[in-house]
């Protein structure tokens, strides 16, 4: 493994390539986005066509069965502020790959991205991994083209295989959803498809300070590739972390009940959709996908859309000249393992106004304050385009003075070493904070040596 580490740090170090020209990127980006579009228009849930609504619980259901599910789900919490809540939740379990192809050229990893259109994203275009798919995709339930790329990950037996690990989705929108996180390196010749390019690592991590160009599934990949260890110098050993997580996975209380759509309370169903009956939170809403560049040109689904630009920061420092960042054991309804480890700050402020001050995230207030000489690195990044409409976070890693005990028991100071060893598995850290481990090893001061 020692040389795999050395291979992606000297991958990381490079920013130019003579296989593509970050100079050129934006030209190359705009062209092939006027060729590569989607479209999502509103429309309302009883115009889904291949979706239904089933007679007695309002519980929407692809025709074929696959896909996924929204269904309500009725929430128990005593030790949260809110004990109590529904919510409609997407619940689609089947697993599905995150791929990305890695060839070495003239002594360089290179990372094989696509330039892919979601209909939910923001800005059109976004940064993808070579491969993206859900099972139901990739086995053709929607009748279109086959996945590029995808017999390097379903048999790597003529390939090296640099990680594979099955990771969760969004604990509060996806019910025990779970992708194969895939890096795959080969030797053999790879005829590179239109919007597609090859990058170095460190020309990802350029990209990646940017907003909206780098997407969700992208940034979760590269938060699991090996990389080289620093010294240790850890506030905590590993063996006490592990313990502190598990011990908060024995304790925690919450409870969850299926129960159906229309039988959630607090929660409107109009025509156009499902709201919570504050306005705030999000909505469950119809969309009609005109796509070009797709396996599928036009389609209709359901999609979760949130209110407001959310805010996601790990409060770092350094402890005895070790950089520290301060990790949430946090619970979340739809997590498969109860607690996963989360930013210290992972929340829609605007979600507050709805909620008892005792709600209010710890740090919130923290981080909203920090100055620019406090903020390390900040993007406005989005979530995952295919099932989330304008789904957006203001990323951020803040300076910060809190003690090296933080005088709560949900949270711990851990090293990126540590964070990296908790990625080798499944379960650890939650997509939000994969994030913002992909955003850490773009900092140069976090980046291990060589």
């Amino acid at each position: 493994m020692a040389d795999v580490t050395a291979r992606i740090a000297r991958s990381a170090a490079a920013v130019e390539s003579p296989l593509t020209d970050l100079a050129g990127f934006d030209d190359w980006f705009a062209e092939y986005g006027e060729q590569i579009y989607t479209t999502a228009e509103r429309i309302p849930l009883a115009a889904l066509d291949q979706w239904y609504q089933t007679p007695v619980t309002g519980d929407l259901r692809h025709r074929s069965g696959k896909f996924f599910t929204v269904h309500g789900l009725r929430v128990h919490d005593p030790g949260n502020a809110v004990p109590w809540w529904d919510q409609p939740i997407i619940d689609q379990p089947e697993t599905g790959i995150l791929g990305v192809l890695i060839k070495e050229f003239d002594g360089v990893p290179h990372f094989l991205a696509q330039a892919k259109a979601e209909p939910g994203n923001p800005g059109g275009l976004q940064l993808s991994p070579t491969v993206q798919a859900t099972r139901s995709n990739y086995t053709g339930v929607h009748k279109g083209k086959p996945v590029p790329y995808l017999d390097y990950f379903r048999d790597t037996s003529r390939h090296r295989v640099i990680a594979d690990v099955r990771q969760s989705e969004q604990g509060a929108w996806f019910y025990r959803k779970r992708n194969r996180n895939m890096v795959v390196e080969t030797t053999s010749e790879v005829e590179v498809l239109e919007g597609f390019r090859w990058f170095t690592l460190g020309q990802l991590y350029r990209l990646l300070s940017r907003d909206d160009i780098v997407n969700m599934d992208l940034r979760s990949v590269l938060a699991c590739l090996p990389h080289a260890s620093r010294p240790d110098g850890a506030l905590h050993p590993m063996t006490d972390v592990l313990s502190w997580l598990n011990g908060a996975r024995s304790l925690a209380t919450v409870h969850t009940q299926r129960i159906a759509l229309n039988a959630l309370d607090e929660w409107h169903h109009g025509d156009m959709g499902y709201s919570h009956e504050s306005g705030g939170f999000f909505d469950v809403i119809g969309v009609a996908v005109t796509a070009a560049g797709r396996e599928v040109g036009t389609w209709r689904q359901p999609m979760i859309e949130p209110h407001g630009t959310g805010v996601i920061a790990f409060l770092t420092r350094e402890i005895g000249g070790v950089p520290h960042v301060l990790v949430h054991a946090r619970t979340e309804p739809g997590y498969a393992d109860v607690v996963e480890l989360a930013p210290t700050v992972q929340c829609v402020p605007a979600s507050y106004h709805w909620l008892p001050p005792a709600a209010r995230p710890r740090y919130l207030d923290d981080v909203l304050a920090a100055g620019p000489d406090r903020i390390r690195f900040e993007a406005v990044l989005s979530e995952e385009g295919g099932r989330f409409f304008h789904a957006r976070n203001r990323y951020l890693l803040v300076d910060s003075d809190v003690p090296e005990d933080p005088g709560h028991p949900d949270f711990r100071w851990l090293t990126m070493d540590q964070l990296t060893q908790l990625l080798r598995h499944s379960h650890y850290l939650n997509v939000q904070a994969r994030s913002l481990v992909a955003c850490l090893r773009a900092l140069e001061g976090f980046r291990p040596a060589g």
